[in-house]
């Protein structure tokens, strides 16, 4: 009776049997959960449960249980049984042993690939980076996040798999790799390092612009000098000169292929041959040679009349002068009466401009005169002139020989024809009438009528041999005169009034 007991307890252990069975998938990805459960037909007779992988034991359990392997790798895969410690009676118990099964941890996605397009930029243009993998069909859908980095250092950590750089320079250069891994970071690849070379494009077609345009600056104002690139990328120094003095006057460093200089205040000792150079890197390129000149806008001419005060009569002629004497010619010069045009020179020499008027009533008013260089117009000071009618006969009288109307040798005329006053008892107070009747200023002087050549003709009559004003006579008319009857050409009368 008590051999069947000790049987029990004698059995062999290890023995392969139906009993004991083990249940996980033939197949995982990386990063899946696996599950291996080993189960016997009456768990609770399970004293002791031990998990093998390859022929080692990998946990034990004490009762019924499952080992899970959270994360798997692909050193996860391999042959998994499991054996238990049954009992079958109360002092004897038999080791069973699972069947193996062979399970695949298979690589979720390979290592990504770091594409670079295009795998040479230059300076300053674009550049798209890609982290390019795949995932099987049956795990299509699960979602990836990408990473990029530069010398070690993240760029960008996103879910695109794709890294745009709007413009790349050449401190961007260096070595680029990527990495690509599960929402959970369970299974993460790195690509391969990739060296991006950031190429220069050296500075070319260097030239040198002024604003105001075309090296025309004005004396007292700003002058922007503007030096450019046609080509070149990167940091470029631009620095600008003075040709004729080697002066060096600044200098810029900037990622552009333009920069401007200002000169404040530009005076005529700036005028001169100026350039700019470039540099980025390559050596200096030069521009070729601006000349600075100097723009003298024309100041407030003068409008000076040759009537005598703001006074004048009908028939008078009178002389309109306008005058800069600052701006260098040419000038052109206008003349108005109100704001009706009376005439207009161009004068290529800096001696001004007259325009004469021989009066009329409707030449009462106010006058100006306005001066243009091609660099802005500026108008005189208003002149008021009234033009009254005489209320005698006027003389025909005249000062000959003199490029001013109001200085000469004294002509008078009778019977249609001109002849000349002698200068016996000739004076100031003559000169003084002779002057207001003529239109001209204050008398100044009674010269020798011979000085103002040509000496009278021959054939040209003295007309008077004395005349007797007392200088308060507005006509040398209203004078008392004196025949001729001894006098000849060289003893001809002159005056100057103002």
């Amino acid at each position: 009776m008590l051999l069947w007991p000790l049987l029990l307890v004698l059995a062999p252990v290890g023995v392969q049997s139906d009993w004991l069975s083990i249940d996980m998938p033939h197949h995982a990805y990386e990063g899946d959960e696996v599950v291996v459960r080993c189960s016997e037909k009456n768990n609770n007779d399970i004293r002791r449960l031990m998990y093998y992988k390859d022929g080692s034991q990998i946990s034990i359990y004490q009762s019924a249980s499952s080992y899970t392997i959270s994360n798997a790798e692909i050193s996860d895969g391999g042959s998994y049984y499991c054996m238990a410690h049954i009992r079958h009676a109360i002092f004897a118990s038999v080791t069973e042993k699972s069947s193996s099964i062979q399970l695949t941890v298979q690589e979720l996605f390979p290592a990504p690939e770091l594409r670079v397009r295009p795998s040479e930029p230059t300076e300053g243009t674009p550049v798209n980076l890609s982290c390019d993998t795949q995932l099987p069909l049956d795990r299509s859908g699960t979602e990836l996040h990408y990473s990029f980095f530069r010398n070690g250092h993240i760029l960008m950590g996103w879910k695109s798999s794709k890294f745009w750089i709007s413009e790349i320079w050449k401190e961007d250069l260096g070595y680029y790799r990527c990495e690509a891994m599960t929402a959970s970071p369970s299974v993460l690849r790195q690509s391969q390092q990739s060296y991006i070379h950031v190429q220069r494009i050296p500075v070319s077609q260097v030239s040198m612009d002024t604003q105001p345009p075309g090296g025309q600056a004005f004396d007292g104002e700003m002058l922007v000098l503007v030096c450019s690139v046609t080509e070149g990328t990167g940091d470029t120094t631009f620095s600008w000169h003075r040709e004729d003095t080697k002066e060096s006057l600044g200098m810029k460093t900037q990622h552009s292929q333009a920069a401007e200089l200002e000169i404040p205040v530009i005076r005529e000792n700036n005028t001169g041959g100026y350039y700019c150079t470039a540099d980025n890197s390559y050596g200096p390129v030069q521009s070729e040679v601006v000349s600075i000149t100097m723009r003298i806008p024309v100041s407030q001419p003068l409008l000076p009349f040759s009537a005598p005060g703001a006074l004048a009569f009908i028939g008078d002629v009178v002389e309109l002068h306008c005058e800069d004497r600052r701006a260098p010619p040419p000038i052109l010069y206008w003349f108005y009466l109100e704001n009706i045009i009376l005439g207009n020179t161009s004068v290529p020499f800096g001696e001004g401009a007259s325009l004469n008027l021989s009066l009329t009533a409707e030449h009462s008013g106010n006058y100006f005169c306005e001066a243009d260089n091609g660099h802005g117009a500026q108008c005189s000071e208003v002149v008021a002139l009234d033009v009254a009618a005489r209320t005698y006969p006027p003389s025909k009288i005249r000062l000959r020989n003199c490029p001013h109307r109001c200085e000469g040798r004294v002509e008078m005329e009778k019977e249609g024809r001109w002849g000349t006053m002698c200068d016996d008892g000739w004076d100031m107070k003559d000169v003084a009438v002779l002057c207001w009747e003529l239109g001209c200023g204050a008398a100044k002087h009674t010269p020798a009528g011979m000085l103002y050549a040509p000496v009278a003709e021959e054939a040209q009559p003295v007309f008077i041999q004395v005349v007797l004003c007392y200088g308060t006579e507005e006509a040398m008319g209203e004078c008392g005169q004196v025949e001729t009857f001894d006098c000849e050409p060289d003893e001809d009368a002159g005056a100057v009034c103002e």
